[in-house]
């Protein structure tokens, strides 16, 4: 099999972190770099899904409702905890 180089431009502070994190995964930029492209290719498109994260500002609308609620006493703990604080 030929090798070729790819010569791609990123922000240095990406190349960076990106590296650091990869090191503690015990791989190297080009390796992870083989990786993601060897699983674009077997899966036909891009190997993950591309979200946005949301923020704490941002939730996305009716994602919790109904799940979490306030204390009217914020020093009080919840019904559904108070056997846990005791």
């Amino acid at each position: 099999m030929a090798v070729t180089n790819i010569n791609i431009s990123v922000d240095s502070d990406i190349k960076s972190e990106a590296q650091d994190l990869l090191d503690s995964l015990g791989l190297d930029l080009t390796t992870a770099i083989k990786i993601f492209l060897l699983q674009t290719i077997k899966r036909r498109g891009i190997p993950f899904a591309i979200v946005d994260a949301p923020t704490k500002a941002t939730p996305k609308p009716g994602c919790m409702k109904g799940k979490i609620w306030m204390s009217e006493d914020f020093d009080e703990p919840l019904d559904d905890f108070k056997e846990y604080m005791e």
